[in-house]
């Protein structure tokens, strides 16, 4: 008789067991939401962090070159190296003495973090193909390489950021 006393004190019942089921399921479904968002608003503020990087970068190059933007080939190289005053490139340290005093403004390019060219971090001159940004030469104007279909939780397109 003590034994089945025990036994029972012991156990739980199938409702207390469905009732434990039942909590942890509304926490996740109250769980589960929050960090998607979270990881999506990640993205958008990472691209918002890369891209006012990089505009700083070009408008620094613009003040510091006779408000000449760096050509779209030369754009990369013309931002993370060192360069003289009419924009030519060098991989040694700034040397004054021979004129090469800019530069670099970004250690590496930042990589598109949102969109289908997640990950890379090369310029185009148009929207469109595998690049992580488009760049135009002629304003200097830089915007994350993303189809118009691709938008972020605000119904904002990425490529309008």
């Amino acid at each position: 008789m003590n034994f089945s006393r025990s036994r029972r004190f012991a156990a739980f019942t199938l409702i207390e067991l469905v009732i434990v089921v039942v909590i942890i399921g509304i926490l996740a479904a109250i769980a589960v939401p929050r960090m998607s968002r979270g990881a999506t608003a990640a993205g958008d503020s990472a691209l918002t962090a890369n891209l006012t990087q990089i505009r700083n970068a070009v408008e620094m190059f613009q003040a510091e070159h006779g408000g000449t933007f760096p050509s779209l080939a030369d754009a990369p190289q013309a931002l993370t190296m060192y360069s003289n005053a009419d924009g030519s490139t060098f991989k040694p340290a700034k040397d004054e003495a021979s004129g090469v005093i800019y530069g670099p403004y970004l250690r590496s390019i930042p990589s598109l973090p949102v969109g289908p060219n997640r990950g890379k971090n090369d310029f185009v001159a148009t929207l469109g193909g595998s690049a992580g940004w488009v760049y135009d030469a002629t304003t200097g104007q830089v915007r994350a390489n993303v189809p118009d279909s691709v938008e972020d939780a605000r119904g904002v397109k990425y490529n309008e950021y």
